[in-house]
C-alpha cells in the first residue's frame, strides 16, 4: 500500500510517502523552491517522495490532503457573515481566492497532478483528512506509545483551533476541540505582529526575546483580551483583534492598551517589547499547562503527544515536562502544517484504511530521526561540487571528522552537510551550521556574520545523548530539539552583582555558563539530544569534539541565513558558505576551507535574502 500525503496553499506545503504503513520520505517545498514557507503545491516534494521510494504517481494507491477544504471556506464565509459589513473590502479581494483554493479544491489538486502525470487519474484517489486529524495522527501513530492522550494546538485548521483525543494503537480519536475565532496560536501571533516579526514565522524571534524582559503585561491579558478557563480552554475578546475581519492581527484598541503602536520591523526592540513578549509566553504556557492537566484528568492516560504549530514553542514543552503532569512527551518534529501532509497519510492508513499499527520496541519513534528528506551519493556530491568550480579535498569518514573537529575546537564556524536532509524547521545534524559552545563570542558572530540576524536570537546546543544529564537539568531524550531545559548549576558561572543588574538586551554578551554560545539569558538551553542510531555520522562527530576538548556539546544552528530555507543540494551549501563567513563546510567526504576557494565566487548573501 502506497500513500502519498500532501500539505499544501497555506504556508510550509510539503509531501510524505508510506510504504505498507512504513514513513519512507518527506520533505517541504520550500528546500526545492528556495522560497521560505514556500505556499504552493509541494510539486518539487511530490516527485522527490515519488523517486525516493521508486513510484511513479500511478503506483499511488491514495493521495491525501491535510485538511477538508469545503469546511474551511464554510468556515471563512461564516466568519465574514458574523462580522459583516465590517471587513468587506478584505473579504472581496479573497473570495476569488477561496473559490478557486477552497470551493473547488479537488479540480486544483487534479490539475496539479495532471501536470505531474498527465496520464494519470487521480480523482478516485483522492482523500481528504481534517486540519487537526491531520495534526494528532502526525502526533500518535509515529510516537513510542501504544496509548496516550493527545493535544493538538495551532492558529485555526477548519474551525478547529485546539483538540483533545486518545490514540489507542491504530485506532485515534479527537474527543474535545476549541472553535475559531479563540485561539491560542493565534493569540500568540497577534503578540508576533505587534512585536514587528512577521506571522507564521516571527513567532520563534518573540519565544526567543521573552527572556530577556518581565512578564509585567500577563495579568493585563488575563484580564482584558483572555477569559481563560481551569481547563485550559479560552474566549478572545476580538474588539481588540482584527484577524476575522482584516488585513492586520490587530487593530488600534490592541494597541491603545498597551500604550504603544505596531512596532515596524526596522524599528529598535526595546525593553517595552521584551516585557510584552516574556507576558505573552507566560501566558501560553499557562494557558498549555491547564490544558494538559484537563487532559490528564478525562483521559487517565500517562503518556502525552503534542503536534500543531504551537507545539513548536519548545519553552512551553520545557515547562510542561516540568510540572510532570504526564509521565512521558513526545511532540511530532515537523508539527506544524509541513507534517501535516504526513498526518494525512498516517490517517488515512490507520483511520480510512484500518491498517495495523506496527510495534513499537525498545522506546523508539518511527521517524527515523527526522531525517526523510534527500541525499546525495559521494560521487554526486564532487561532480555537483566541481561543476560550480569549488575547491575542495576527499578524506576518509575518520580523518574528516577529525579535521572538523579541530576547526570547532578552534572556534571556526563549520557548515556540517551529511546523510538525509531534516523533516522540519529545526536542524538535526544532517544541514546544520556548527560551532565552539564555550566560546562567549559565538553566539554574537553566528548571529552577525554568519546567520545575519537579530543579535538577541539564541542558538541550541546538541549534545551526546548519554551526557546530556551532566549538562542539562534533562533525564530524557530530546531528538528533535523541541524541549527547553536549564544548564546544570555546577556548569552555571557566578555572575557579579553588576552583571546581576543588567537589563534587557544588555544581559546578551554576559557568559553564564561553561557553554555561553547555547547559554540563554535565563540559563536555559534548546536542547538535542544525538544518538548513534539514528545520526552515527554526527555523534560521532561530537564524539571527537569531546576527545579534543572534553565538552560534548556542539552549537547547532540550520545551515542557512536569515529569509532562506535549510540548505538542500550541495550547491546550496556551496553558495551559503561563500555568501556568509562560514570558515569551513564538509559535504559527504568532501572537505572545503574557504581560504582555498576562488574569490571569484564569494557571494554578498547579507543582503541577497529578505529579512524573515
Amino acid at each position: 500500500m502506497r500513500i502519498l500525503g500532501i500539505s499544501a496553499f497555506y504556508h510550509d506545503s510539503a509531501a510524505a510517502i508510506l510504504i505498507d504503513g512504513k514513513i519512507r520520505a518527506a520533505a517541504q517545498e520550500e528546500r526545492f523552491t528556495r522560497r521560505k514557507h514556500d505556499s504552493g503545491f509541494p510539486e518539487f516534494a511530490v516527485n522527490y517522495c515519488l523517486d525516493e521510494t521508486g513510484c511513479t504517481l500511478g503506483d499511488i494507491d491514495h493521495v491525501v490532503f491535510y485538511e477538508k477544504p469545503f469546511l474551511k471556506f464554510e468556515r471563512l464565509l461564516e466568519t465574514y457573515l458574523a462580522f459583516a459589513p465590517r471587513g468587506f473590502t478584505s473579504f472581496r479581494m479573497a473570495m476569488p481566492v477561496w473559490l478557486r483554493e477552497k470551493l473547488f479544491q479537488k479540480d486544483l489538486l487534479c490539475k496539479a497532478f495532471g501536470a505531474l502525470a498527465p496520464d494519470v487519474e487521480i480523482a478516485d484517489r483522492l482523500l481528504f483528512s481534517e486540519h487537526h486529524v491531520s495534526h494528532a495522527a502526525s502526533a500518535f501513530f509515529p510516537s513510542p506509545f501504544d496509548e496516550a492522550a493527545i493535544l493538538t494546538m495551532d492558529g485555526v485548521g477548519e474551525w478547529a483551533t485546539m483538540s483533545m483525543g486518545v490514540g489507542h494503537g491504530s485506532t485515534l480519536e479527537l474527543q474535545r476541540e476549541l472553535r475559531f475565532p479563540h485561539s491560542l496560536g493565534l493569540l500568540y501571533s497577534a503578540f508576533t505582529y505587534y512585536a514587528g516579526f512577521k506571522v507564521n514565522s516571527g513567532e520563534y524571534k518573540l519565544m526567543g526575546l521573552a527572556p530577556y524582559g518581565e512578564p509585567r503585561y500577563a495579568k493585563l491579558i488575563l484580564d482584558k483580551l483572555v477569559d481563560l478557563k481551569p481547563d485550559g480552554s479560552l474566549w478572545l475578546d476580538q474588539s481588540y483583534f482584527n484577524y476575522c475581519t482584516g488585513l492586520t492581527m490587530t487593530n488600534d484598541r490592541f494597541a491603545d492598551l498597551f500604550g504603544q503602536p505596531v512596532r515596524k520591523p526596522d524599528e529598535q526592540l526595546t525593553q517595552f517589547h521584551m516585557d510584552i513578549a516574556a507576558s505573552v509566553q507566560t501566558v501560553t504556557e499557562e494557558i498549555v499547562v491547564r490544558l494538559a492537566r484537563s487532559t490528564r484528568k478525562e483521559t487517565g492516560l500517562r503518556n502525552l503527544c503534542l503536534a500543531g504549530g504551537v507545539a513548536l514553542n519548545c519553552v512551553a514543552n520545557g515547562r510542561l515536562l516540568r510540572e510532570g503532569i504526564f509521565e512521558d512527551l513526545w511532540v511530532q518534529p515537523a508539527a506544524g502544517d509541513a507534517g501535516g501532509a504526513l498526518g494525512a497519510a498516517l490517517a488515512a492508513h490507520h483511520l480510512h484504511l484500518r491498517q495495523p499499527r506496527t510495534p513499537r520496541t525498545s522506546g523508539m519513534d518511527s521517524m527515523h530521526g527526522s531525517f526523510l528528506g534527500p541525499w546525495y551519493a559521494q560521487s554526486e556530491i564532487e561532480r555537483r561540487l566541481a561543476a560550480v568550480g569549488a575547491k575542495f579535498e576527499v578524506l576518509d569518514e575518520d580523518t574528516l571528522i577529525a579535521a572538523i573537529a579541530r576547526a570547532l575546537a578552534d572556534q571556526q564556524a563549520v557548515g556540517w552537510m551529511s546523510g538525509r536532509m531534516e523533516f522540519g524547521p529545526r536542524a538535526l545534524g544532517g544541514r546544520s551550521i556548527l560551532g565552539d559552545p564555550r566560546s562567549p563570542t559565538m553566539q554574537k558572530m553566528l548571529n552577525l556574520k554568519v546567520k545575519y540576524r537579530e543579535s538577541f536570537r539564541p542558538f541550541a546546543p546538541a549534545v551526546l545523548g548519554e551526557d546530556v544529564a551532566n549538562w542539562f537539568e534533562l533525564d530524557r531524550a530530546s531528538p528533535y530539539m523541541l524541549l527547553v531545559a536549564p544548564v546544570k548549576a555546577e556548569r552555571r558561572r557566578r555572575m557579579s552583582a553588576e552583571e546581576q543588574a543588567l537589563f534587557g538586551i544588555d544581559k546578551l554578551n554576559v557568559a553564564r555558563s561553561e557553554i555561553p554560545a547555547v547559554t540563554h539569558v535565563d540559563y536555559s538551553s534548546r536542547v538535542q539530544t544525538v544518538h548513534r542510531e539514528t545520526n552515527p555520522r554526527f555523534h560521532a562527530l561530537l564524539t571527537a569534539f569531546k576527545r579534543a576538548t572534553g565538552c560534548p556539546v556542539l552549537v547547532n544552528t540550520s545551515f542557512n541565513i536569515r529569509g532562506e530555507p535549510i540548505v538542500n543540494t550541495p550547491e546550496d551549501a556551496f553558495r551559503c558558505f561563500m555568501g556568509s563567513e562560514i570558515d569551513v563546510l564538509s559535504i559527504g567526504n568532501c572537505l572545503l576551507r574557504k581560504e582555498f576557494q576562488p574569490t571569484s565566487l564569494a557571494l554578498d548573501y547579507r543582503n541577497s535574502v529578505e529579512p524573515d
